[in-house]
């Protein structure tokens, strides 16, 4: 029996809502993202809140709300406690969109889901793991490991192993080099057991890179030389920084002078964070940085704000504002599109496809409305009568706090009274204590004490509080110190250099942010809802750095899955890319519904041997690599219910001899000529000497494998052939 593996979309199945999925892995149960719209809406969290006590591990993909959103609500309100795992990208970006979202909620509405002190205690404890660092999960014999995706930084494949058995989730990649980022290395794995990706792009199809580079500049270009603004609705720390190195570079190559806003709660914060994340970027950008130091994301062009005050100052002056949420729910973005949206020379340019029944999606559509609805919401701090009935309201609490403690203290004192009796100790009481011989001047107060179980001898004193008698040296500068009481130690600074500058409030929000929140004036919410007539004009642009149709299709072709499970996508573009790997790729094909579970057990039988000690003993192994092999002749029997192997009870047959390694011949051909042959590549083979052909023969119809392959030395059996096979046997093991 294979390892049993068991899918339950939790959410994004048949659609394009956040990503949430329940995987089983021989009943260890990882929760795969946890992901939420901006529209926080809870009846979507009603699968996970049916499941989440009963999470053993959570793994995150990506950075943006749409993968992490709920996390922190979840952990609060719905009892997840299990261990989070992300690399630290995910992990420091995904906070810093946490607080994002939380701000922008919190300054228009009085947000009560989760609070900052949440955010912090759900990312407390993520486990941040590397590129290709294996993890193993403590007792349950099950790796996981995070592997490149693209399309965001940090953005992770993981791959869960058992026993052999590799189960891949990978959603959201992109197989494409960017400015920023290096594409997946989702084509690199073969033939996994399952297979779970998204079919979000399914029908889509991408053009040219350059083309696309450069039509989005056109647009902005031919906008601001008219006199009008653009508004590009953006994620906190997602996409937007593709977008800020595009534009920037193109500024400072032509010289422009429009000047070009990041306008998030997190602006300074998020690029402070980035610029330490060379190393989880693209090739391009980590060797700029080796040879002359020069980091991508010192911007040059763009200005980093966390308040409109900056862009009040231009008024109608042509700019480029680059504004969180991307949804336009809340957030800058929300403002500013009211604020633009009347001027028909104004352009509002979406980047990513707006999230269902956001206001976003709603400017998507074709043709786009021409008037829509917005609530304009704005918290204000109380005054005059308001703020008069919130102080007596809040004296009124405060009284009944004290009245209430008072309560507590007195039913205390009675409960104390009443064992005092009953069990007959010796209660001092605080006023005759003092006219009693055997108190001491020391004993005073006004509070009974009570002395139970035992009676204090004559010559004690009555009880007293603690003190401590200040032994400290003087000297004539003062009290004298021992410098060591304030060197901090090195467990300390250890810990200090792991956590990073952001693990406190002041390092995760900006200035601004934090002052607002630490404002402790009186405030409330005031909404009014308006018609926003739509007159500017409204384009999208493909920026969501995900692989397209074509492309996901030859990739899942390569990687050739033992049982392929789609998630996140239309029902259309599911049902299709089902069809397409079903007919053409001859797989095992599954797209399930929300909280539909799906077996995908493998049908190979495996199982778990143990090897006897006095086998152990007679194996002669050879190292390969980090591994060592050895050809085994055994019987397999049973010890205490376990399957074991011992050595073969009769002698076993010679076998043929195995050859093992992976020989190329460009590496062959390198060798050769260190030993001093002249040799040449000629029609595919390998000519060595005068009369010699190596010729290597695979086979190349199975996708997704090296397939059988064949090395075939041609020629005459003359003294060079016989030296030749015997350098070419010296580059394989011999069993």
């Amino acid at each position: 029996m294979g390892t049993s593996v068991q899918v339950t979309p939790l959410s994004g199945a048949y659609g394009e809502g956040p990503l949430c999925y329940l995987l089983a892995v021989d009943g260890f149960r990882f929760l795969l993202d946890c992901g939420w719209t901006d529209l926080c809406d809870t009846s979507q969290l009603q699968p996970l809140a049916k499941v989440a006590l009963t999470v053993d591990a959570v793994l995150l993909s990506h950075p943006d709300m749409m993968h992490l959103g709920a996390l922190p609500y979840a952990m609060k309100h719905l009892g997840l406690s299990a261990p989070v795992y992300a690399t630290e990208p995910v992990f420091r970006l995904g906070l810093l969109t946490m607080y994002d979202h939380f701000l922008s909620r919190w300054q228009v509405s009085d947000f009560d889901l989760f609070t900052l002190d949440d955010v912090d205690a759900a990312f407390q404890n993520v486990v941040r793991l590397k590129y290709s660092q294996n993890y193993l999960l403590n007792g349950e014999g099950i790796v996981i490991a995070p592997h490149v995706a693209g399309h965001l930084l940090g953005g992770t494949v993981w791959k869960i192993t058992k026993d052999g058995e590799d189960v891949v989730y990978a959603v959201d990649f992109n197989h494409r080099k960017e400015r920023h980022l290096n594409g997946t290395i989702l084509g690199s794995f073969v033939r996994p057991a399952v297979l779970i990706t998204d079919a979000y792009n399914a029908l889509n199809n991408q053009g040219y890179r350059k083309k696309q580079d450069q039509d989005f500049i056109d647009s902005l270009i031919k906008v601001l030389a008219t006199g009008g603004s653009v508004l590009l609705p953006v994620d906190t720390a997602g996409r937007v920084l593709e977008l800020l190195l595009l534009l920037d570079t193109y500024w400072d190559e032509r010289r422009l002078q429009y000047p070009i806003y990041f306008l998030t709660n997190v602006s300074t914060s998020t690029v402070d964070y980035v610029k330490s994340f060379l190393e989880w970027m693209g090739d391009q950008i980590a060797k700029s940085f080796e040879s002359s130091r020069a980091n991508a994301f010192l911007l040059k062009k763009v200005t980093l704000i966390i308040n409109k005050e900056e862009l009040e100052k231009l008024g109608g002056a042509p700019k480029v504002v680059l504004a969180s949420m991307a949804s336009l729910e809340v957030g800058f973005s929300h403002d500013i599109f009211v604020e633009m949206a009347n001027e028909a020379r104004n352009l509002v340019l979406f980047t990513e496809k707006g999230q269902f029944g956001t206001l976003a999606r709603m400017l998507q559509v074709d043709p786009p409305p021409k008037a829509v609805k917005v609530t304009m919401s704005k918290r204000i701090p109380l005054v005059g009568d308001e703020l008069k009935a919130y102080e007596e309201e809040q004296e009124r609490i405060k009284k009944e706090k004290a009245l209430k403690a008072s309560l507590v203290k007195e039913e205390l004192k009675a409960s104390l009274g009443s064992n005092a009796k009953a069990s007959d100790p010796m209660v001092i009481d605080a006023s005759s204590s003092r006219k009693s011989a055997n108190a001491g001047s020391h004993f005073g107060g006004n509070t009974d004490i009570l002395i139970d179980g035992f009676v204090p001898p004559s010559t004690s004193v009555a009880p007293m509080f603690p003190f401590f008698e200040n032994t400290a040296e003087w000297d004539d500068f003062g009290e004298v110190i021992n410098p060591d009481d304030y060197m901090m130690k090195q467990e300390e600074m250890d810990n200090t250099l792991m956590l990073g500058p952001g693990d406190g409030l002041d390092g995760k929000i900006d200035d601004g942010s934090a002052r607002l929140l630490l404002d402790s004036t009186p405030s409330k919410v005031i909404s009014n809802e308006m018609t926003v007539q739509v007159k500017c004009s409204l384009v999208y642009m493909d920026f969501e750095g995900r692989s397209d149709g074509r492309s996901v299709k030859s990739i899942i072709a390569h990687v050739a899955p033992l049982k392929l499970i789609l998630v996140h996508g239309s029902a259309e573009a599911t049902e299709h890319l089902k069809m397409h790997c079903a007919k053409n790729l001859d797989l095992h094909v599954y797209a399930p519904q929300i909280e539909e579970t799906i077996d995908v057990t493998s049908d190979l039988c495996a199982y778990k041997v143990q090897l006897s000690e006095k086998l152990m003993s007679n194996i002669i192994s050879k190292k390969l690599g980090e591994h060592e092999i050895a050809w085994v002749n055994a019987e397999v029997g049973k010890e205490d219910e376990k399957l074991i192997l011992l050595p073969p009870s009769s002698t076993p047959p010679p076998h043929k001899p195995v050859l093992v390694g992976d020989l190329k011949l460009s590496d062959f051909k390198q060798f050769l000529e260190n030993k001093g042959w002249q040799v040449e590549f000629a029609g595919g083979a390998l000519r060595c000497g005068e009369y010699i052909m190596v010729r290597k023969i695979g086979d190349s119809s199975q996708k997704g494998s090296t397939g059988s392959q064949q090395i075939v030395i041609e020629g005459p059996l003359c003294e060079d052939y016989y030296k030749i096979r015997e350098l070419l046997y010296s580059q394989f093991y011999l069993l």
